[in-house]
């Protein structure tokens, strides 16, 4: 479904993503490991049309979209829901929801109805609250209305960047269990998390990275059978 080659990205004189290639298939849920700074999110900003990349391609089911705009992107039906969530906290849920939807608003209201419908069936923690300021929301609703505002946009591909950040073990596990909920309807899902257990535990297969490139990549089994990844993601000393 979404394939990338060669891809480079540069912040100024810093060398942020080198020389990376891989591949999504459709209906598998992909993990990206990695610790601050290992390029996990300046992958997916540029796969969602956020960073122009300095060199490399990027193809949609086996269209090219290098370059383009997130507009165009999300057209295709590629959805990002950033780190530290994004939401707009001066907005109701229901605005927030809409806004998720831009692109086809004017084509499509009457759609956009049922499309609210599915998704309070899917965080039906939001129900009753569509009129609440989304800034009023705790951590866990406003990451399930980020998702929410993603997902408003019919992706096909879902890109999600640390979305357990800050929130209880709990709610790490209810936001896990939906996301294969939804791979389940056919949506295929890119993660980047630092909650590794939890990540692993959803994973179809991994791919780890490091200083910009991509140092392992193979099955959850395998990545936990690698001594270097135990000590360094999963807390366990080296034997």
């Amino acid at each position: 479904m979404l394939r990338i080659k060669n891809l480079s990205v540069y912040y100024g004189y810093v060398h942020a993503i080198k020389d990376i290639s891989l591949e999504v298939k459709e209906g598998e849920l992909l993990v990206i490991l990695g610790a601050n700074g290992a390029g996990k999110s300046t992958l997916l900003g540029t796969a969602a049309g956020l960073i122009k990349p300095a060199a490399g391609e990027i193809l949609f089911n086996n269209k090219a979209v290098t370059g383009q705009t997130s507009e165009q992107i999300v057209s295709k039906g590629i959805s990002l829901i950033p780190e530290k969530r994004e939401i707009f906290t001066t907005l109701t849920v229901l605005d927030n929801l809409l806004l998720g939807a831009f692109h086809r608003y004017r084509k499509n209201k009457e759609g956009l109805k049922n499309d609210i419908k599915e998704i309070l069936g899917i965080f039906p923690a939001l129900k009753g609250r569509e009129r609440d300021l989304a800034g009023s929301l705790s951590g866990g609703l406003q990451q399930m209305l980020a998702i929410g505002r993603g997902l408003m946009s019919r992706p096909a591909l879902l890109l999600l960047d640390e979305p357990s950040v800050g929130l209880a073990p709990l709610i790490v596990q209810e936001i896990m269990a939906i996301l294969v909920n939804l791979k389940k309807t056919g949506v295929t899902i890119v993660l980047v998390e630092q909650n590794t257990k939890s990540a692993l535990k959803v994973a179809d297969s991994v791919l780890v990275m490091e200083r910009g490139g991509i140092t392992h990549r193979g099955s959850p089994l395998e990545i936990t059978a690698n001594s270097s990844i135990q000590e360094a993601y999963l807390g366990r000393a080296r034997s």
